[in-house]
């Protein structure tokens, strides 16, 4: 029994027991930090191929890659539903006529109930939430805040190009429309000490129309900035059991209700400097609640609002 609100037990509630997966697609779109307008090369530790599944190709139509998507993943996981997830670079990151055209393009495909639409809280405005907001009344609408961290020291060192009152701007804005909130966050980086990255949860738990999480580890990997940096001055990286311990201590301060996407990253091999834990992720999964387990806890026993429990199969973030 799973002791932290996982996204799978989420959809699951949410879409009557139906089966639900990511199709992940790639429009091509690009960065500020990338195309000059912030900077060049985005931020430090930024390689999309790390992270960007090998059938996403963005020289493909939208539909295209939804159908060749779901036709891998029906066969390989069974799923019954799907969202269109826009993931590599900044999914807003266009004039809202084209996002229009992109996200109806997805969500035209009988199986697909809604869009999951990573991008950054400073490439978001009024008439694209509006959009948002619109499709949001007939389809499951999640947009994903790259935040990485509260710290402007951090924020500054990664170079991400915008501080966090970015942040609080874009869940002002986007709260109240209908439209999920979820949040991207680094665990790791050089700038902030164990308590302080800890102390996050707490921070995010503060933010009501905060709904979804996805925390993973710093990750080095080749082509980047932060390998460069790690290679002529290495720092701490997460050794595998002390992350294990730190993600139970991060989902103790969590607020209860906050649906969690993702708890780690994996890398190819390939591509990764550090930290190289040989372990896959069934196994970090199964590592990261087996500890919850065995330290009697789980999701929201030490944060401020209503505790999780592990029992109670009613909960699940806002439906």
């Amino acid at each position: 029994m799973l002791r932290f609100n996982s996204f799978g037990r989420y959809a699951r509630a949410k879409f009557g027991g139906r089966r639900l997966q990511k199709v992940n697609i790639d429009a091509g779109f690009t960065c500020p930090n990338r195309d000059g307008t912030l900077g060049f090369g985005g931020c430090v530790y930024c390689n999309n191929d790390s992270f960007r599944p090998g059938v996403c190709r963005p020289v493909l139509p939208v539909a295209r890659q939804v159908e060749e998507g779901i036709a891998y993943l029906g066969g390989r996981y069974k799923a019954d539903l799907y969202l269109a997830y826009f993931q590599p670079f900044t999914n807003t990151y266009a004039p809202v006529e084209g996002l229009e055209r992109l996200y109806l393009e997805a969500l035209a495909h009988p199986l697909v109930a809604g869009l999951a639409i990573g991008t950054r809280p400073d490439c978001v405005d009024e008439r694209k939430i509006a959009l948002l907001e619109k499709l949001a009344k007939s389809h499951f609408i999640l947009i994903e805040y790259g935040l990485q961290s509260i710290y402007e020291k951090s924020l500054k060192f990664i170079e991400r190009g915008h501080g966090f009152d970015a942040f609080l701007k874009a869940v002002g804005l986007t709260a109240g429309r209908g439209i999920h909130i979820g949040v991207h966050l680094i665990a790791g980086l050089p700038t902030e000490t164990r308590e302080e990255t800890l102390l996050m949860a707490e921070r995010m738990s503060e933010f009501s129309p905060v709904g979804f999480l996805k925390l993973h580890q710093l990750q080095v990997v080749r082509d980047t900035k932060l390998a460069s940096v790690y290679a002529e001055n290495p720092f701490p990286v997460f050794g595998y059991e002390e992350y294990i311990n730190f993600t139970v201590d991060f989902l103790e301060r969590l607020r209860a209700d906050i649906v969690i996407q993702r708890l780690f990253a994996t890398a190819p091999d390939h591509l990764l400097v550090a930290p190289r834990w040989e372990a896959d992720r069934h196994r970090i999964l199964r590592d990261i609640e087996a500890r919850l387990a065995l330290r009697e806890t789980f999701q929201g026993r030490l944060a401020k609002t209503a505790a999780f429990s592990p029992a109670d199969t009613s909960r699940g973030g806002p439906l």
